[in-house]
């Protein structure tokens, strides 16, 4: 009875949060924390967590598509989780070449023409897990239906670092004039980048940081930040679109004040003008007048 009550108001608030929810981000960014956790609440090895958390991944994909956002990106596996014991680097590795291969021979991700690419420093991968990567990407490269990321080996400031690094190289061979660096120069440096900006991070376990996770798209871009309490295999629908509904309040508020602050800018300029215009008819019968050949020519001109 308990169940079935906390499960029809589970269903009644999803309902209430669709309706509030109109449209979505055009990219979310996942940070998946609470994997090890879960699995110990449950008594269970870490790597059941894992699994877990993986059939949570392909439920998120599915409410992507529903909502309509167009590209997620994944936090799969972090520079810092090099320091982890071999054991758990090695079940990682292991779920990352079966999911990967996995997603690659999904009906659905054809029959939606999902992309798969890796991002990351993906050469510190097991040969395995590279060869994986290759197989994703390779079987869907040609589709534009949905972006699906993979952050593998990824860490944001060495993300950076190796891009600044390019640029001085690029400066020091005499391929770029330090003055001509742009935006452009960086991205292109980058882990192959995103396909946009990130609009939305979330990040499930409770911890409250973003984890050096995708600091060019996502600071850059002032990204909303949704931290939520339930651990990544326990994440829910009911989460996903609390989370939506937190960046589009936050964007609401933008909007707001945007025009609020161009509303004061018009009010401003407005002031100014018709101060100026007071001080010009003020000191115009002290103006010498034109000569009358300029004041033929511009009555010619009109």
């Amino acid at each position: 009875m308990r169940d079935w009550l906390r499960s029809a108001l589970n269903a009644g608030y999803e309902r209430v949060l669709r309706r509030e929810v109109d449209g979505a981000p055009a990219h979310v960014a996942v940070i998946q924390d609470g994997n090890r956790r879960y699995a110990r609440q449950r008594g269970e090895d870490a790597t059941q967590g894992y699994q877990s958390g993986a059939q949570t991944t392909e439920q998120v994909l599915d409410w992507c598509a529903e909502l309509g956002v167009e590209e997620l990106t994944l936090y799969a596996f972090s520079t810092e989780n090099f320091e982890r014991p071999e054991e758990q680097q090695q079940h990682l590795f292991d779920l990352l070449e079966e999911k990967l291969t996995e997603f690659a021979d999904a009906d659905r991700v054809h029959d939606q023409r999902v992309r798969i690419r890796a991002i990351g420093d993906t050469d510190r991968l097991p040969e395995r897990v590279q060869d994986a990567v290759e197989y994703a990407e390779s079987r869907t490269a040609g589709y534009d239906g949905f972006a699906l990321n993979v952050a593998l080996a990824y860490g944001g400031r060495a993300e950076l670092l190796g891009a600044a690094r390019g640029v001085a190289e690029a400066v020091a061979d005499g391929d770029l004039a330090p003055g001509d660096v742009d935006l452009e120069d960086i991205e292109s440096r980058l882990h192959t980048s995103p396909v946009q900006d990130v609009d939305l991070i979330i990040r499930t376990g409770g911890d409250e940081r973003t984890s050096n996770f995708l600091p060019w798209h996502a600071n850059g871009s002032e990204a909303a930040v949704f931290f939520c309490t339930p651990y990544w295999p326990e994440f829910s629908k009911v989460d996903f679109l609390r989370a939506v509904r937190t960046y589009e309040s936050r964007e609401a508020s933008w909007r707001r004040t945007r025009a609020e602050r161009a509303l004061a800018l018009v009010r401003a300029l407005g002031t100014e003008v018709s101060e100026a215009r007071r001080v010009l008819d003020r000191f115009k019968s002290t103006l010498p007048e034109p000569p009358e050949d300029v004041e033929a020519e511009g009555q010619s001109a009109d």
